[in-house]
């Protein structure tokens, strides 16, 4: 069957949140979660974007995710908040995270939130513009399951535990970092496999603790830290604060999506946010940002080189891009969304842009 592989973001999203619903998603999770998967996309984060819609289903369907559940505080000191997310999806419980930690900063200039009984949240990207719009800092991280070994081990002990960073600015885009702790998320080896595409030298190793390029035995193994033993303890440091200090699951006690079906995920996340407006007014921050990315920018270019970009630059043009031309999905994704429309009574034909130059698979 030939099937579209371009599709209109809005449509794609609705076809998304219409697919939670009919499985029992209340509508305003369903459209949180939704709107989490299609950002990552448009982002060009496409491990964490629609890929995700069929795992997200089976586990709830599976009882391992309790999509009607109500995250709630379970210990509250005001600019401290422990938020038990009571086992919804991740997105769900991020973004209940970051209204407590946005309102609460407003108010008292900071607020750090943590949560545990919680799952996969999606990018730290998502939150991390939600609290620039507020024009609010914010850190945001999260623990995952075992995919990467200590330094100097072979076997998978820590998650790439990401952290992502937002400030706004004036004239000038946002900073916004967001990354895994890893050399690569292991998202993108998952959807290299589903590609048939082989994966760089240096992203990950085998079962025996040798480098490969082959995705479906980095996937049997380990991705490797960034930077070696700092991505080690980077990720250590997301580690206790999302998972030891918050109650929820940390180290080989965090457990995997994708394998693991007797047992909650129990992931663990921290939001950190602050109100810009109480070290200094608003607008001349913005003006010092601009100018500093400004400053940045002017700096002299390595031979080959035409222009110096800043974190978050390249995944802002991606979503002006995907927003004009559409998402191009890959084949094994868009099979696998059209079989979710027919189990669950939503077609995925009305999500395909009307020109999409000959694109199916």
């Amino acid at each position: 069957m030939n099937l579209p592989l371009l599709y209109d973001w809005r449509k794609l999203q609705l076809f998304c949140e219409s697919v939670f619903i009919r499985a029992g998603v209340p509508p305003a999770y369903a459209a949180t979660v939704a709107e989490s998967l299609v950002e990552a996309d448009l982002r060009g984060v496409d491990s964490h974007g629609v890929v995700r819609t069929s795992i997200y289903l089976k586990r709830v369907v599976a009882g391992r995710i309790q999509p009607e559940a109500t995250p709630e505080i379970v210990s509250d000191g005001t600019a401290t908040v422990l938020l038990d997310g009571r086992n919804n999806f991740g997105s769900v419980v991020g973004m209940k995270a970051l209204s407590i930690a946005c309102e609460r900063a407003e108010r008292h200039g900071v607020c750090v939130v943590g949560v545990k009984n919680s799952n996969h949240f999606g990018t730290g990207a998502f939150y991390a513009l939600k609290a620039i719009e507020r024009n609010l800092g914010l850190m945001v991280m999260s623990n995952a399951s075992q995919t990467m070994p200590p330094t100097g081990g072979v076997r998978p002990f820590l998650g790439t535990n990401p952290l992502a960073v937002g400030f706004p600015a004036g004239e000038e885009l946002p900073f916004l970092l967001d990354m895994a702790t890893s050399v690569v998320a292991r998202g993108k080896i998952i959807v290299a496999s589903q590609k048939g595409e082989s994966i760089p030298l240096g992203w990950a190793v085998d079962k025996h603790g040798n480098p490969t390029t082959n995705a479906d035995e980095a996937l049997e193994g380990s991705v490797l830290p960034v930077g070696g033993p700092k991505g080690y303890a980077i990720s250590m440091f997301i580690d206790i604060l999302s998972g030891v200090l918050t109650g929820a699951g940390y180290g080989s006690s965090v457990n995997n999506m994708y394998e693991n079906w007797k047992e909650d995920q129990n992931v663990g996340h921290m939001f950190l946010a602050f109100d810009i407006g109480k070290f200094m007014p608003i607008d001349q921050f913005k003006r010092r940002m601009d100018h500093y990315i400004r400053s940045i920018k002017a700096e002299p270019k390595a031979e080959g080189v035409s222009e110096i970009l800043i974190p978050g630059e390249l995944e802002h043009r991606k979503t002006v891009e995907r927003k004009r031309d559409g998402i191009l999905l890959p084949a094994k994704v868009v099979q696998e969304l059209y079989d979710i429309g027919e189990q669950y009574g939503v077609p995925l034909a009305p999500a395909a842009c009307e020109l999409y130059e000959g694109k199916t698979s």
